[in-house]
């Protein structure tokens, strides 16, 4: 009796096994995340305020900052764009080619980034395949902050494109046709049909490739030119420190950096929370 009572007070799980890999996840998570984080909060609290506030608005540090995290929204938003109109493309339209197109997207997955940057600073350096047109109007690419730009859109296309791109492909066509016979222009259609749905998806990119841009080293560091107040980079400060024994620069210097982008990746995960909710509320 007490047997048959007690299997009727335990719901079986939906989930078989959660229990376990629960809390194989929670381990996994704090042992790759949570605890090189605290560590690096730990030692940010020993320096002090007054010094951790000297160290974070150093000139150099400020210059270097302003540098990784506009050029990484930059970078983003342009990605946003331009990331969705290759994926639309690569789903809706049929064309020679368009599977070798969508191919190469994937290559700065599969490229290292040291090799990436090589490349990028052969092609836009003033005697490149491409510098070399943009030399003669005083347009300097390579080793100037539009190279890094060029960098970290490169190596961010990628995330946008694969986010966005099931979603397209998911994305019922008789809906736009429905809006085409209530009477809806094709930029209509685009505006308040298709993007609401592909927002969600495409604030995900945005997230992915402004994460992947801000802690980018291998492939900016050849085409920056690394001169320090005008094309130097965080993570390359942060090197430098360490290279210098300098820790408690470097600490200071990966904690404002933490900060900062925890802060970007919570707004754009409250806009994506909010894009949903509204969506489910039409």
């Amino acid at each position: 009796m007490r047997a048959s009572s007690s299997r009727a007070l335990k719901k079986p799980s939906v989930i078989p096994g959660f229990g376990l890999t629960l809390g194989f996840s929670l381990a996994y998570l704090s042992l790759i995340v949570l605890i090189p984080l605290a560590a690096l909060v730990l030692k940010t609290t020993s320096l002090g305020w007054p010094e951790f506030w000297r160290l974070a608005t150093d000139p150099r540090t400020v210059a270097a900052l302003k540098v990784s995290f506009g050029l990484s929204l930059a970078a983003a938003a342009i990605n946003a764009v331009f990331g969705a109109i290759i994926a639309w493309v690569l789903v809706r339209y049929s064309f020679p080619g368009r599977k070798l197109l969508d191919s190469f997207i994937d290559l700065p997955f599969a490229l290292p980034t040291a090799v990436a940057g090589i490349a990028l600073t052969a092609i836009y350096a003033p005697n490149g395949w491409v510098g070399q047109f943009a030399a003669p109007f005083g347009i300097r690419i390579a080793y100037t902050p539009l190279g890094i730009l060029i960098a970290l859109i490169f190596i961010g296309l990628p995330f946008v494109v694969r986010t966005v791109q099931p979603v397209l492909e998911d994305l019922d066509r008789e809906i736009e046709e429905a809006a085409a016979t209530l009477g809806a222009s094709r930029a209509q259609t685009v505006r308040r049909v298709v993007l609401p749905l592909v927002l969600p998806a495409l604030l995900t990119g945005v997230a992915l490739a402004l994460a992947r841009a801000v802690g980018e080293y291998g492939s900016v560091i050849f085409i920056a030119g690394n001169i320090p107040f005008v094309s130097e980079i965080a993570p390359l400060l942060i090197i430098m420190r360490l290279q210098e024994f300098n820790y408690p620069a470097a600490t200071a210097i990966a904690s404002i950096m933490l900060i900062i982008s925890f802060a970007l990746l919570l707004i754009i995960n409250l806009l994506q929370a909010w894009s949903r909710r509204r969506l489910g509320n039409g």
